[in-house]
């Protein structure tokens, strides 16, 4: 088992908007920054990249650097989020995974049996050495803007190496946890465990906050979430209590999960454009009212980005004013940043909401 985080003096950012939302605080503005900003709508991170493949840029520490701080230039956000790929520490274990452009990842020797599990590598800190380079390089950069690092959740990693691929309908994935509980839990706990350890070596560089993606957790029931998935979520998250950053915990269409979610022990709870942010905080306060408020983080449409500006900044004021009824509001989106997305609108779109 990965031993509780230790970690070493980082930069004072008592006062950064995002980190001050975060632990239900009064910032000075309405914090905001994009899931999938560094990266593909940005013209400058398509030039950095030609001749690169994803998971040797993952690796690069200068050039994860450039990338990472290309909309912390451009857009004015409050935090950068580490330049990664949640299929990361992964590779870096040995396990065959790479990432195919128009696919996603795929996995050379899916998971499926007890001796598939077995077989799996653990992750060693050493491994995502350039991770952590990375990390240094930018604290060294970022100045006052905090630095959120991020890594898969094990349901997600499991789905994609159960299934090879990306999946529409994870019918390998749920079929492996109902028919072999035994053989679905041994796999989430060694993703647990991978999950932690990279983690554990971005808070070690210097990150300050962590965003736990899963991605796909919304496939799945209530029941289902509680019973397979909770316990491996809740021990990644669990492990990094001692390191006294925020965690923030997203998953695609988990309306109906976020209660669960939040338990896995989620200080900020990411919440998806299918439920409004008011809704979402008043089926978080009834799951829970002897808890405080909550934090949450989100959730405009990323498809909006795409309208009129007439009705994105109606879209955008409206989820201001839903965020209030949070202890405290992290403004993003539903999900990533669209490939096609306009950087100026996204300009526009944080230029609004700080004037707010």
């Amino acid at each position: 088992m990965t031993t509780p985080v230790a970690v070493s003096a980082r930069r004072d950012l008592s006062q950064a908007p995002l980190l001050v939302a975060a632990r239900g605080g009064a910032p000075a503005h309405t914090p905001v920054w994009f899931m999938r900003q560094a990266g593909r709508s940005l013209p400058e991170y398509r030039e950095v990249r030609k001749g690169t493949a994803m998971l040797e840029a993952c690796m690069t520490p200068d050039l994860v650097c450039e990338i990472t701080m290309q909309p912390i230039r451009r857009h004015g956000v409050d935090a950068a989020i580490l330049f990664s790929d949640i299929v990361v520490p992964l590779a870096a274990a040995g396990i065959g995974v790479e990432i195919v452009a128009g696919v996603g990842p795929v996995v050379a020797e899916p998971v499926r049996t007890v001796a598939d599990v077995e077989a799996l590598p653990k992750l060693a800190l050493d491994q995502v050495a350039p991770v952590a380079d990375a990390v240094r390089l930018l604290t060294a950069e970022l100045g006052e803007t905090p630095l959120i690092g991020f890594a898969g959740a094990p349901f997600t990693l499991a789905s994609y190496l159960i299934e090879g691929g990306p999946s529409r309908n994870h019918e390998r994935t749920k079929a492996l946890m109902h028919s072999d509980p035994r053989t679905w839990h041994a796999l989430l706990g060694a993703l647990a465990e991978i999950a932690a350890t990279f983690l554990r070596a971005q808070l070690d560089a210097g990150v300050d906050a962590v965003q736990l993606f899963d991605s796909w957790a919304g496939a799945l029931s209530e029941r289902d979430y509680r019973e397979f998935v909770l316990p491996h979520s809740e021990r990644v998250l669990g492990e990094l209590a001692g390191a006294g950053v925020p965690r923030v915990h997203f998953g695609v269409g988990t309306g109906e999960l976020l209660p669960a979610m939040r338990e896995a022990g989620a200080d900020v709870v990411g919440v998806d454009w299918r439920i409004p942010l008011d809704e979402a905080v008043r089926r978080l306060v009834a799951a829970a009212p002897e808890l405080p408020v909550p934090v949450v983080q989100g959730n405009l449409d990323p498809a909006l980005l795409t309208a009129e500006w007439d009705a994105l900044e109606r879209e955008v004021r409206r989820i201001h004013a839903e965020g209030k009824a949070a202890r405290g509001h992290i403004f993003n989106l539903g999900h990533g940043v669209l490939p096609d997305t306009d950087p100026t609108v996204i300009t526009r779109v944080v230029e609004l909401i700080h004037s707010l």
